[in-house]
């Protein structure tokens, strides 16, 4: 005849996985805060104003859209001294040169390398801005805000030092 199990282990079985299942909770939430995670700021704000905003930030878009182009017209972000340079033509391909245009360069994962561009040249509608600095290799975000008059939109790009092709998001 078989032996019966008396039954005394499950009780063993379910406090070790309740202990097993409670370590990995806190060590998730160990690492996780360790972790440097960064605020989206793909509309120059925090994510939670562009999220109140979204519906404002849409038909900013769609208005702008109808009346201008932006044109991204830089060759690479790679090398020395690179010119962030994007071009602004009415719908009927007039360039238009009193637009207001601000550029925020950043990285995906930090903070610490953001830089803002404000000053910039402009000549038959092509918006030149000197002094960006690259200082990893990789994918870097492109912001631009343009306005002209009270139409405005964001141009948000993802660009990378090894290539030549950007990217909308």
């Amino acid at each position: 005849m078989s032996q019966k199990s008396s039954g005394k282990i499950w009780p063993y079985i379910v406090g070790g996985s309740i202990t097993l299942v409670f370590g990995m909770c806190v060590a998730t939430i160990m690492v996780t805060s360790k972790a440097d995670i960064q605020e989206s700021n793909a509309y120059l704000s925090k994510y939670q104003d562009a999220d109140a905003r979204a519906n404002e930030l849409i038909y900013a878009r769609i208005a702008f859209d109808k009346k201008y182009n932006v044109a991204y017209l830089t060759e690479g972000i790679g090398g020395d001294n690179p010119q962030i340079k994007y071009k602004v033509t009415d719908k009927e391909g007039n360039a238009v040169n009193d637009a207001e245009l601000l550029v925020d360069i950043s990285r995906p994962e930090t903070a610490k390398f953001n830089q803002e561009l404000k000053s910039f040249t402009v000549e038959d509608g092509v918006y030149t801005f000197e002094g960006a600095q690259f200082p990893k290799v990789g994918v870097w975000n492109l912001i631009a805000k343009v306005k002209v008059g009270e139409n405005y939109r964001f141009y948000n790009l993802k660009a990378d030092t090894r290539i030549k092709e950007v990217f909308e998001f």
